[in-house]
């Protein structure tokens, strides 16, 4: 399983409505476990999971990059150290 976390910049006023979109993404070959609005340099984070790589990145540029008010996007893959 990979599972990536998404940093999302979003446009001026939009990060509420780019978390909404986000949330309501749906993926055949991948999930999204969590979207949360934060603050600091980015205004969104997502979760997401998949069996593979590719599949996590077919979700993010088929879907989170497409999501209206998005501006920017920087993955995060999770490694496992040990």
């Amino acid at each position: 399983m990979t599972r990536a976390y998404v940093l999302i910049e979003s446009a001026v006023g939009k990060a509420k409505g780019v978390a909404e979109g986000v949330q309501l993404l749906q993926f055949k070959d991948a999930g999204i476990v969590s979207v949360d609005a934060v603050t600091g340099p980015f205004d969104v984070i997502a979760t997401l999971e998949a069996d593979d790589l590719d599949k996590v990145g077919r979700a993010i540029t088929d879907g989170i990059q497409q999501v209206d008010g998005v501006q920017r996007t920087t993955t995060c893959l999770v490694v496992q150290l040990g």
